[in-house]
């Protein structure tokens, strides 16, 4: 490898181990062998080789992830499979602490990195895919706005588990948490407004004080 590759890998494993706010241009250069004034020949500054190191970091935890994901019982019921993927992300967010604490900080950035918005929304993208072939064994036979709808309503989920697991992990869901969630919301029926309730669009009637 040359001293371009070494930076990258060098990159991902400060990443990993200091964080994305911690990590120096000195930091990078230990763990990669190379020297200072190559990030600026190869990346043109610290700020962009990490960017791409994060890039390249998040894809390769999505391949990890997909692969742990073979452990799912892909012939169980919705609601186990449910549970099942989402006992998975959890353990791998656990795994990877500091990984998608580095992509959070990279989130708050993108208005000024155009290179780092456009792979992380490919990034996106493909994650909608994803989740929804994921969740729906039939989403392959529905169209494509309601397939990416579905994926986005999963991806949405994610980042939300994702962020409480990084912000108060002693409190937040499990898969078998979720999974209970999701038993309570289908119980819910749109039967129309509670009975106390006047229809839309009508107002209640006034109240006469009691003499």
């Amino acid at each position: 490898m040359g001293h371009r590759e070494d930076l990258l890998l060098g990159a991902q494993r400060c990443l990993i181990e200091i964080g994305y706010a911690r990590t120096t241009a000195r930091d990078i250069v230990a763990a990669s062998g190379a020297n200072l004034a190559s990030i600026g020949y190869h990346y043109g500054s610290k700020e962009a080789l990490l960017n791409e190191a994060l890039i390249a970091a998040i894809e390769t935890q999505g391949e990890h992830l997909a692969r742990a994901m073979a452990a799912v019982d892909h012939t169980a019921g919705p609601m186990q499979r449910f549970e099942q993927v989402w006992t998975v992300v959890v353990d791998h967010f656990n795994s990877n602490r500091q990984l998608w604490l580095g992509s959070f900080e990279v989130f708050a950035q993108v208005d000024r990195a155009p290179a780092v918005r456009k792979a992380l929304a490919e990034t996106i993208q493909q994650g909608r895919e994803g989740l929804a072939r994921l969740f729906h064994p039939e989403a392959e036979l529905m169209d494509e706005a309601g397939r990416l709808a579905l994926g986005s309503f999963f991806q949405a989920l994610m980042t939300g588990v994702m962020t409480q697991w990084l912000v108060d992990p002693d409190r937040a869901p499990t898969g078998a948490d979720l999974a209970g969630a999701v038993r309570v919301l289908q119980s819910w029926k749109d039967d129309g407004p509670p009975a106390d309730e006047p229809p839309a669009g009508k107002r209640r009637p006034p109240v006469t004080p009691a003499s």
